[in-house]
Order: C-alpha cells, then structure tokens, then sequence
C-alpha cells in the first residue's frame, strides 16, 4: 500500500558530469542531493572516452549505487536521473538514462518533464518501422535523433528537439561528448556549473544538474542556466552553445518556487528559500488571523511559515514533527488506526498545540483528504481552533508539463468553494495566497515569465485531447 498523499509530484531530476576522473562517482552525489525529485528509480551512465557502461535500477539512489557499482561504471564522462513517473508504468523498462546503439553511435539519455505531443509523434514512428522497448516518452526522443537525416550528432539533436512539444529538460551522453538542452519555454530548470581543475594537468570539470543544491554537495560552482530553447554541447573542443529554436514566450513552472525544488536551491535564477519567505510574508497580509502560534505542516509548508511569523508576529511553533524515514510501504495495524498513513509522517506535539490558536501553514491542497486529517489531528491534540493557510492559489487544473496531478475531477478546487473546502477539512478559517500574490513573491516578469496553468486554467501550448492525455495518478488517495 502508497503512503497517502496530497502533494503534487514532479517527474524526475538529471545530472551531467563531464571531465573528472571520478565522473560517476561525482553524478551519485548530485543524484543523493536531487532525491526530493523521485524517489522510484535511478541511474547513471558513464564513458571512459570509448564505451559507455550504465547501470540502473528500483529503489533509492544510496540503495542502488553501492561502491561495488559505481566501480563498474568508470570514465570521466557521466549522466545520471532519478525518476518519479508521471507518464510510463512505474517499471525498470522506463527507469533512465535510456542507452541505445543506433546509426549515431553508442548514446545515453535523461528526461526531466513531459511532452505533450509524445503519443503523436510516438505513432508516426511506430508506422514508420520504429520498435519502442519502453513506456516512457523520453524514448521517443531517443528514436527521432536515430531517424535524423542530420549528419551530426549535434544537428540531429537539434533537429529532434523541433519535432518534440511540451516541457523537456534533458541530458545526453556519447563516448566523449555531453548534450544539455532545455525546451523553448523554459518549463523545467536545468542550470550549469564548473569545478576548477585540482591538479596543472586537469582542465575544468563542466557540471549539469537539475537544481543548484546538487553542486554545493559536490564543491561546483554555479555560473549560469541553461537557456530556454538552447543546446549546449561540451566536448574535447570545449563548451559550444547553440540555440536549436527560436525564442518562444518564457513559461517556466512556478510551482518549483512554490513546493518541488529544495529550499537551498537557485531556480530559474532566483533563490527558492527567498521566494517562499516572500510567499509566507504576502499571505500574511492578505489574510492575517488572530492566533497564538504559527505551525508549519513540514517540511514544504516551513519556509512560508517562516515568513508568515515575521510578517503576522505570531510566533512559530513545530507542532508538527515529520518522520523522514518512512519508506513507499508500510505494514498497518490489523485493527485499523484512523489517519493511519499521515500519522506515520507526522506526528503532533501535544503540549505544544494544546489550548492553542494555531494557524497552519501548507505550500498546497490538491485532494483535500491529507489537509483534512492533519487539521482533525491537530484539534485531537488539544487545539482551541485551527486555521489553514496556503503559500499558494487554489490549484484547478491538472499539469500536463511534468507535475504529477490528478484529473481535474479530484482537484479539490476545481469542484468546491473556498468555504466548501474549509467545511470538508474541518478548519475554522481558510485563506489561499492569491495569484497576484504568487506573482509579486516569485519575481513574475522581472527575469522570468512564469506557467500558471494548475492554478488558471490556461495553457501557455497547445494540448490536443487534454482529456485523453491526463497524467497518472499521484502517489496515495
């Protein structure tokens, strides 16, 4: 049985390591530090210059990459990906980077996001001849830089990357080369780092990874993003950059500001921390209560708590503690506990909420069923009254650009009011930061133009058969 949950899920992280003895070894790290992003499955493959050697499989990325491994996948060249599915069967076939042998030679793949266009395309090949051994639209891109006319490994990748829609970032391996690329409106993150070479001998080490977080792990410095629409090709010749399509409008998903990328992150070049501080401190002007305490729900709702505090003066309070080792499965109780799946997570403070005012800050509500049991918890434990506040607008419409939603009938918001979804998860007040408010926190359209289809409604693309095409289902509920 999943572990219920209410959170919106993203599909994956990716990492590339190019120049360093250690390339694999190096990836394993960045992979550790960009866990949060999937936690179904992972892997790496790595080039000693003349083969490529991977190795992936179910599970964690401290459980699959022992030292044993990592010893079997040596080179100074590497890629690596762990997954959460949003499209694909939860499977070892659709773990990554997907390694295939083609007319360009040997190359590896990892695919953070989600093509829009991936069952059109994919059944112009399937009559063309082309025999697919996965369930993952990451595939589909694979099959395309086989197919190009293009003579070039380069020019066949950015060839491909015209015929793919949607969110895609993505990163490619050959024996002595690494591909990075983002799709034209910027969806996904993908940033770019170095580590200074250690010895005279040693040129720079040019880094790629998902998130910022997973360079301080691994003492790379970051220099810059990856740029919508932009492919840039590291090999013996050096760093090349190339822009594979024009400029389109920036569209890069807000909701990794909101919940998905880890606090000590820079994304889409603004620091995430800062941005949930400025989300908490807003919705303490647009909604202040009267309250003895400020209680995160851990750890997303922390950060915006935070700033709730400083702006309201409400003090906080952790009366709410997360259990960060509980696994996908668990063995329940043969006569059933109420709440049972969240009280594995999180566990309330008794003398901490009891006789208490408490405002509870969450980053989101997608179902309502977690909300509702955590908020019945927190009155079990003695709470006076109890009010829900949400670092972020009410999200109606399901994401068809990487972020693991439910179809729009079990979004809780796209079927209730605001007062109706107070009355289901039994709090005294509910208030959610409004779109504005998001906006202004999260820097739209000083730097970045963000996507804000979960919570409007409209899609910056084109998506035929939206209801044909709806992402699998979230972990849990």
């Amino acid at each position: 049985m999943l572990i219920p949950s209410d959170k919106l899920r993203e599909e994956c992280g990716v990492v590339a390591i190019y120049g360093h003895p250690e390339a694999s070894k190096l990836a394993y790290l960045s992979l550790y530090a960009l866990q949060h992003r999937g936690q179904e499955s992972a892997g790496i493959a790595a080039s000693n210059g003349e083969q490529l050697q991977l190795h992936k499989a179910m599970g964690l990325v401290s459980d699959i990459f022992t030292a044993d491994v990592l010893a079997l996948i040596p080179g100074s060249l590497a890629i690596g990906h762990t997954r959460y599915s949003t499209t694909g069967d939860s499977a070892l076939l659709n773990a990554q980077p997907i390694m295939v042998e083609c007319n360009k030679g040997k190359i590896a793949l990892a695919h953070n996001g989600n093509l829009t266009n991936a069952a059109e395309v994919r059944s112009h090949l399937d009559q063309a001849g082309s025999i697919f051994q996965t369930t993952s639209d990451t595939e589909v891109v694979v099959h395309l830089i086989a197919r190009s006319r293009e003579q070039t490994l380069g020019d066949a990748m950015a060839d491909s990357l015209r015929r793919i829609e949607g969110a895609f970032s993505l990163v490619m391996l050959t024996p002595d080369r690494i591909f990075a690329a983002r799709d034209p409106r910027g969806f996904r993150p993908l940033v770019m780092g170095r580590i200074s070479g250690q010895a005279a001998h040693r040129a720079d080490t040019i880094v790629f990874a998902s998130e910022t977080c997973a360079f301080d792990l691994i003492g790379a410095t970051y220099e810059r993003e990856v740029k919508p629409g932009e492919l840039v090709i590291v090999g013996p010749e050096g760093v090349h950059s190339r822009f594979y399509s024009a400029q389109q409008p920036q569209s890069s998903c807000i909701f990794e500001h909101v919940y998905f990328s880890r606090p000590d992150s820079i994304v889409f070049g603004k620091a995430v921390q800062q941005t949930r501080d400025a989300m908490g401190r807003q919705l303490a002007l647009e909604s202040p209560v009267d309250a003895d305490i400020v209680v995160p729900v851990p750890d997303s709702g922390v950060t915006a708590a935070l700033g709730f505090s400083y702006q309201s003066g409400i003090p906080i309070q952790f009366g709410l503690i997360r259990n960060h080792y509980v696994g996908r499965t668990f063995i329940e109780p043969e006569q059933r506990v109420r709440d049972f799946g969240v009280k594995l997570k999180l566990n309330p403070v008794r003398n901490v909420l009891e006789g208490k005012r408490v405002v509870l800050i969450d980053d989101s509500i997608v179902r309502g069923t977690t909300s509702r049991k955590i908020v019945r918890m927190v009155r079990e434990s003695g709470a006076k009254e109890v009010h829900m506040r949400v670092s972020c607008p009410p999200t109606i419409s399901p994401c068809y650009y990487g972020v693991d939603t439910p179809s729009k009938n079990q979004l809780i918001a796209a079927n209730k009011s605001v007062d109706e979804i107070r009355e289901y998860i039994g709090a005294d007040s509910l208030a959610y930061l409004s779109l504005e408010g998001l906006r202004k926190a999260a820097g739209d359209g000083e730097e970045h133009s963000y996507c804000t289809a979960c919570y409007t409604g409209k899609y910056p693309t084109n998506i035929v058969g939206v209801e044909d095409i709806a992402p699998a289902m979230a972990a849990g509920d």
